[in-house]
């Protein structure tokens, strides 16, 4: 039966201005010296997997990751594509939602409400399923939201559950998707491959235990 694995990674620890305001990410910014590190060592994590390609988002901190890991993966061809991207998966209504999420949502302008769903959905249809013909590895890095939406469409949650899955810093996701069956979440959010000092960033202060 032909199966698909989508290895899902968060980049790595992007390189803030002291002066960011919390919850920012400046489109234009880059990897720290830890999101380096959690990149490569991502990369090392993944030797010995059959990947079949790379996929990234166009934002540097996308493309940086991709090709830190990507050195550890000789030979695996590498995709930009804007479908990884840092866009928001649905418009959801904020009726409803805890406060924070609904403050959240409101930061969206009506141009990403409307290019963020139908980027998410060409993102779905492109890799959430199971391949054509014989197995298939492929490694998406992109951003939090999508993982989140992703393993959201996988369990077949509502809608506005992608809300609240934050996903470290190269952390790791796999979904396995097999003809008449349903999705399976193999792993969500393994830090296995960083060592405690590189875990936790990305996420909320009080989820860092």
């Amino acid at each position: 039966m032909p199966t698909r694995f989508l290895l899902l990674a968060r980049h790595g620890e992007q390189n803030l201005p002291p002066e960011t305001p919390p919850g920012t990410d400046p489109p234009e910014a880059g990897l720290s010296a830890r999101g380096r590190r959690q990149a490569v060592l991502l990369g090392e994590r993944l030797r010995g997997v059959p990947v079949d390609a790379i996929h990234h988002g166009p934002l540097p901190r996308a493309v940086e990751t991709a090709q830190l890991v990507s050195a550890a993966l000789p030979g695996v061809p590498v995709h930009a594509t804007e479908l990884a991207g840092d866009h928001l998966p649905e418009d959801t209504p904020a009726a409803g939602l805890p406060p924070a999420y609904a403050r959240l949502l409101a930061g969206f302008d009506p141009a990403e409400r409307a290019d963020g769903p139908r980027l998410t959905a060409a993102a779905v249809r492109s890799f959430a399923g199971p391949p054509d013909d014989g197995d298939r590895y492929e490694l998406l890095v992109t951003h939090t939201f999508l993982i989140g939406w992703l393993v959201r469409d996988a369990l077949d949650a509502p809608g506005s559950r992608w809300l609240g899955l934050n996903h470290h810093n190269a952390g790791l996701t796999v979904i396995r998707y097999r003809a008449g069956l349903p999705p399976t979440l193999v792993a969500f959010n393994d830090v296995a491959h960083l060592p405690a000092e590189l875990r936790g960033t990305g996420l909320p202060p009080e989820y860092r235990l």
